[in-house]
């Protein structure tokens, strides 16, 4: 009798199966944590000791807990992804990994998270969890709000607050971010997940194997995609006017470019093929990013620039009136 040993190779790709799931190339979408930092230190007025290294672990743990909702998304979608034209390939639709071993690389990425979160405060702490039980929500029946139309992009966004309250945490851990941006950022998010579906949608191209991929696409077509889509960026350009007119009447200046900003992303959802669906590799779309950069310096210089017959758009006062 022969004992069959795994040859260095195979093991190599194993380990690369399982970092996949992971999805490390993610990660970048933790820099939404930032605006909450920056927010944080603009309103505070105080730049804490030892800033830099608290943002960079900070930010770390976020990841670690973002992969533990990765490794258990891809591995309870394994059924549907077979359907998508280019996510059958992935590593747990090809059997290239086993239950057990996700359910520990989930168990370790989240406690490993957690357990840094927890060095912080308990405001961050909390935070790192509830970002940790809405991977859980969206995935995992009988929730699984994934599969539920509307339901499965607000679910999914409202990590982003989470991340802004996250990157907020660092620099306030006793006080919590404005509701008003916290709003602005998840309908913002469910912005940018609600072209994404539209970009899958399109993609696929076809509604019933769409349905087979992603339930939720059953109740959906590109029209209500669309129509949600711009229900969101109107709400969110909503609440970040409230809260640009309200802690600093400078930072109206700086809503019609967030206007662009969301226009300039739906021109992207609506190539074919569209970057949209990864946004992970939305380094691509380098004009977009390079004004992403330029927004936030103006942004930041707004902080710092006085410009008083702006006043006149929050005086009360009613025109045509004697005084």
């Amino acid at each position: 009798m022969t004992m069959r040993l795994d040859k260095p190779a195979d093991k190599e790709a194993r380990v690369i199966s399982y970092l996949k799931i992971a999805r490390p190339d993610h990660w970048f979408k933790n820099v939404f944590m930032l605006p909450g930092t920056a927010l944080g230190l603009a309103l505070v007025g105080e730049i804490p000791s030892f800033l830099l290294p608290k943002v960079v672990l900070g930010i770390f743990a976020t990841c670690l807990v973002a992969s533990a909702n990765y490794t258990i998304n891809e591995w309870l979608d394994a059924e549907f992804d077979r359907h998508h034209p280019l996510k059958k390939s992935r590593p747990s639709v090809s059997g290239k990994i086993s239950p057990l071993a996700v359910y520990l690389q989930w168990a370790l990425l989240s406690s490993a998270g957690l357990i840094i979160a927890a060095q912080f405060s308990t405001q961050f702490f909390v935070a790192a969890a509830a970002l940790l039980v809405m991977g859980l929500v969206y995935n995992v029946k009988p929730l699984r709000t994934k599969e539920r139309q509307y339901l499965d992009v607000l679910s999914e966004a409202i990590n982003n607050p989470l991340r802004f309250a996250l990157g907020w945490a660092i620099v306030v851990p006793a006080a919590l971010p404005p509701s008003s941006a916290l709003l602005a950022y998840w309908m913002g998010g469910a912005f940018l997940m609600a072209i994404k579906r539209y970009s899958e949608y399109r993609y696929i191209g076809n509604p019933e194997q769409a349905a087979l991929y992603r339930r939720s696409f059953k109740f959906y077509t590109s029209e209500t995609l669309l129509l949600s889509a711009f229900f969101y960026a109107l709400t969110s350009s909503f609440f970040l006017g409230v809260f640009l007119v309200k802690y600093r009447i400078e930072f109206i200046l700086s809503l019609p470019l967030f206007s662009f900003l969301f226009v300039w992303y739906l021109y992207i959802g609506l190539k074919s093929a569209s970057i949209a669906q990864t946004p992970e590799k939305l380094y691509k779309e380098w004009q977009f990013l390079a004004f992403v950069a330029a927004l936030s310096v103006v942004v930041g210089l707004l902080f710092f620039i006085d410009l008083p017959w702006l006043d006149v758009l929050v005086e009360h006062r009613v025109l045509g009136s004697v005084e």
